[in-house]
This record gives C-alpha cells, structure tokens and sequence, in this order.
C-alpha cells in the first residue's frame, strides 16, 4: 500500500494557481520564494494490510484533519474524528476548523506540507482543477475498492449515491469524495405561506403572481445575499431554464460550448430575473448583504423566499424561529411545455473532500473518509447537519427535522429527474469573477438580461480559449 509521492514542479503550481486566480490571497504572493526544489515526505505512514485495516494505516501515525467550517459547522467533523481514535487510539488527531481554506491551506500545499484530510469548500476553496491537475490528490481508487466498515462484503464504491463518483473523478481518476449530497430548491415558512394561502408556484407566472401578492402584504417576495453570495439566484435562474430545455442546457455551458449562454431559454431565465428586479421583488438593501445576514431577514419574516443548497437550516440553527418550518420547494418551470417534470430538482455531490497526494499519512486520510461513510458516522452527520449524505439510507435513521423531511420528500418525487451543472466546480474563477459578479449586478438593476448574456458569453469564449486552464467535458 505504499504509494509513489508524485515529483511536484512547484514553479508550475504556483502558475496554475496564478491563472486560476488563487495567487490573490494574502500570503500567497512570498511562496513565490520557495517555487522551486522539492519538498514534503518521500513516504507516507504505513501499516500492515488486514481484513481489519484494509487500507494499511499505521495505528500510531497522528491524522491531521482541516474542515471547512460553514454551513454544516463542525461538529460531525469531530465526531468522525473520536470514530478514527476509538479505532486508533495511538494516534493523535489534530482538528482545524477554518472558512479560509485558500488562505490557510494553499501556502501548506505549496509547501509540501498539506494536512492528511482536507474539506476543500466553501467560498474560499482551492480550485478544484488545478488542484487536480498538479497531482495535489491522492488517488482515492484504492478507498473504493476497500469494504465498508459496515459489511466487509460490501465495497465504498457501492454505496455511494448516484452522481459522487462523476463529480469526484478528474482527468479519469477519482480524487474528491463529495460527502453530502445537496439539493438546490427554493425555501420557504410552511406557516407563513398557511397563514397567507399561498401556494409554492410550478410556473414562472404562478411565481409571478404570487410575488405581487406577496409585496402586496409589505413582504418582499425573496431576499439574497449580494456581497457574497449573489450566484445563489443562479438556481432560480439557471434552474428554470435546465428544467424547460433538459440536461443539455447545462451540458453546454459545463463544455463552453459556442453560445451556450445564448441558448433560448438560458436568455428566458435570465430576463425572469431582470423582471423580478424591475418589479421590486428583491428585498430592499439585499445588494448590501451577507447570505447569512440575508437568510435573517428571511426568518425574520422580511422576505417570502430564498433560494440555497440544503445546508441552509443547519446554517441558520439557532436563529430561526422554533415554529418557521423551513420547507423546501423545487423551483418553477418556465411553462408547461417544459422539457423535465415540475418536480425536477437540482442535486449535487457537494463538500469535497481531498487527501493530499503528499500527505503524511495518506492511508490514514483514506480510512478517515471510509469511517465517515459508515452508517455510524454518515447517520452521525444526517442527524448533526439535517442533511443527506452522499450514502446510500444514511439519513433513514436520522432525527429528521422539517427542513429534511421536505428536502427527503423533494427527492423522492423528482425520483431520477435530478439535473446538475459543473461550470461552479471545473472553473471556479469564472464561476466567482464572471458569473457571481454579473449576477450581482444583475440584481442590483446596474445591467439588464441583453447585457448579462453577452458578458458572461463573451468570458466564456475567452476561457474556451486560455490554454493556461485545463478543460473538462462530459
């Protein structure tokens, strides 16, 4: 089980890094100082292979574990971090919970010195890509093949839910094991919309007509956070159009096609957004704020709507009301000729985590990630975050809160009519610079749909081209 360190041109990183845009971050700019020359071990720990250690972790290797702490917090981290010790207690665990991943962790990585796990997310993740492309992850091919904690007859690879593996593998090498699997619906009070008589609308007029509604009461009909997390309306917009065209509406854009941002009904979606702005269907100061300081607003009763991932009510424990009833919605279609059902929803592998190539204890981070997908310790996470890992049944046992109720329910009616886009994940300084900011201003009525459309088209033409950016297609 011994794996090769691969030979790292560091030079080369540190351009990778500079063309994804990743060399912006505070610190960064002195590593130029050590580019070039090796570094970090030439072996990771290793043990004997067993039936019981079929990954050859060396009990008395210490595993060092960073967690992006945002929206599912910590506190399943540390848990799957006693798993590791109960299992062995030699060795010494050491936890970092940061939202900094870039900052923090790019200058370790440049270094030769990475943790032995990584949750690489969260705004200020390290781009995926270039990560993937220097070698920077350890083929995870070899935690697949190993059995579960749970039946030693059964691999990892087989209990992984659809989609883990397509957004996990890189160049044809599975490297990212995306742990939770996220829907993107819209969210809503189940007592506020009783309350009113509204109803969750399954068209684009239907929204239409309840936001005036909804205004009309002095409510805003959404909120949104604009300095930082404008992109979220991207699964209002971009899902309304996936939902009328199907899949390929998406797929165009993930392979940069030529004008696949001027697809019909991508321009349909955009210009709904433009409406809704016009109209005042955003909560007033939105442009000004946090997601976080947004979401408030929203279970404050200030706005109607929010549109997220399904981390969003463990993100707001404690702030929420205890009777707001967080539910979940799929958004609407265009209309009825749409080409996927109502009840379509965008899921998502999401949380990615990584054991870096030069890690200290490579086997050590691969039986981490194989004790997180056990049914201790994926139940674990269901019941912490009130959400669905990527494992197959493990939130069957789970405390199931509404917010999971509803987003459980969402799933099991969109059945295999889940669609997805990878543009956020194979180029995430596009997806930050181009799209997050045009959006943005988009919201903030600064440009309209017609300008929009040609802007992020014309950076998409100029990223099919940049030769200095690996490419991916599916």
């Amino acid at each position: 089980m011994n794996r090769p360190r691969p030979g790292l041109d560091r030079r080369q990183f540190l351009q990778r890094l500079a063309a994804a845009g990743l060399l912006t971050v505070p610190g960064a700019g002195v590593l130029s100082a050590c580019a070039t020359g090796g570094g970090g071990p030439a072996t990771a720990a290793q043990g004997d292979v067993s039936a019981q250690n079929p990954l050859g972790v060396a009990a008395d290797a210490g595993l060092d574990v960073v967690i992006f702490k945002g929206g599912y917090g910590d506190e399943y981290a540390l848990f799957h971090e006693e798993l590791y010790k109960k299992a062995y207690p030699q060795a010494q665990v050491e936890h970092t919970a940061t939202t900094q991943i870039a900052q923090e962790l790019q200058p370790r990585f440049v270094a030769g010195n990475p943790p032995d796990v990584l949750d690489n997310s969260g705004a200020q993740k390290i781009d995926y890509a270039t990560l993937a492309a220097e070698g920077q992850c350890a083929d995870l091919a070899p935690l697949l093949d190993a059995p579960t904690v749970d039946d030693p007859n059964v691999k990892i690879r087989d209990i992984l839910l659809p989609g883990v593996l397509e957004q996990g593998t890189y160049g044809g090498k599975f490297v990212m094991l995306n742990y939770v699997y996220a829907a993107f619906p819209m969210w809503y009070s189940k007592p506020l919309f009783e309350k009113n008589g509204w109803q969750p609308p399954t068209t684009l007029d239907e929204m239409l007509a309840l936001c005036e509604q909804i205004k009309a009461t002095g409510i805003s009909p959404w909120a949104y956070g604009g300095t930082n997390a404008a992109d979220y309306v991207l699964d209002l917009s971009l899902g309304m159009s996936v939902k009328q065209g199907g899949p390929d509406v998406a797929k165009k854009i993930d392979n940069l096609e030529p004008a696949a941002w001027q697809q019909d009904v991508v321009v349909a979606g955009v210009q709904a957004i433009e409406e809704m702005v016009r109209k005042g269907y955003f909560m007033p100061g939105s442009e000004a704020l946090k997601h976080t300081e947004a979401q408030t607003s929203w279970v404050q009763g200030k706005a109607a709507f929010y549109v997220s991932g399904s981390w969003l009510e463990n993100e707001m424990k404690g702030i929420a009301p205890p009777d707001f009833t967080m539910t979940a919605a799929p958004v609407p279609v265009l209309d009825s000729g749409s080409a996927l059902p109502v009840t379509a929803l965008r899921t998502q592998p999401t949380e990615a985590f990584i054991v870096p190539a030069r890690a200290k204890n490579v086997n050590g981070g691969l039986e981490y990630l194989r004790l997180m997908m056990s049914k201790e310790g994926a139940s674990k996470f269901a019941e912490l975050t009130a959400s669905v890992p990527s494992v197959k049944g493990a939130d069957a046992g789970a405390a199931a809160t509404p917010a999971l109720q509803s987003v459980t329910a969402a799933l099991d009616a969109a059945g295999s009519d889940v669609f997805s886009w990878q543009v956020n994940t194979w180029y995430v300084n596009f997806y930050k610079s181009v799209l997050q900011q045009q959006l943005g201003n988009l919201l903030a009525g600064r440009i309209d749909a017609n300008t929009f459309i040609s802007t992020v088209q014309s950076e998409a033409d100029k990223l099919a081209a940049d030769q200095n950016v690996p490419k991916f297609q599916r």
